[in-house]
């Protein structure tokens, strides 16, 4: 089963940084259009940046935009997300799956690759 591996995440206070990885192991990640999710205890998972596979396609959700930044370094099979000025309303577990390539201008439709997830902590 192909997956991804999450990882990053901690307890920051309002305003920090943190940066996410998203990484695969069996599978190479530079064929794949990859998405941050992210899911907040009592809410729904939404769409938080996805970017294609070639990383000159990226798109975010308005509530990070500004603050976050999806990259990819496919040499090291590995996608990122920067996260600055943190909010606590940043706080959830946040994943990252494949999206489906035709959906990263917009929706970022996920598809496959779930991982455990990073936990993201944003309190003072």
């Amino acid at each position: 089963q192909l997956q991804l591996v999450e990882s990053g995440g901690g307890l920051v206070q309002p305003g920090g940084s943190l940066r996410l990885s998203c990484a695969a192991s069996r599978f190479t990640l530079e064929y794949y259009a990859i998405g941050w999710f992210r899911q907040a205890p009592g809410k729904e998972r939404e769409g938080v940046s996805c970017i294609n596979n070639s990383g000159r396609t990226t798109t975010y959700a308005d509530s990070v935009k500004g603050r976050f930044t999806i990259s990819r370094d496919n040499a090291k099979n590995t996608v990122y997300l920067q996260m600055n000025s943190l909010k606590p309303e940043d706080t959830a577990v946040y994943y990252c799956a494949a999206v489906v390539p035709a959906t990263v201008k917009d929706k970022c439709v996920p598809t496959f690759g779930w991982g455990q997830g990073t936990q993201v902590t944003v309190s003072s």
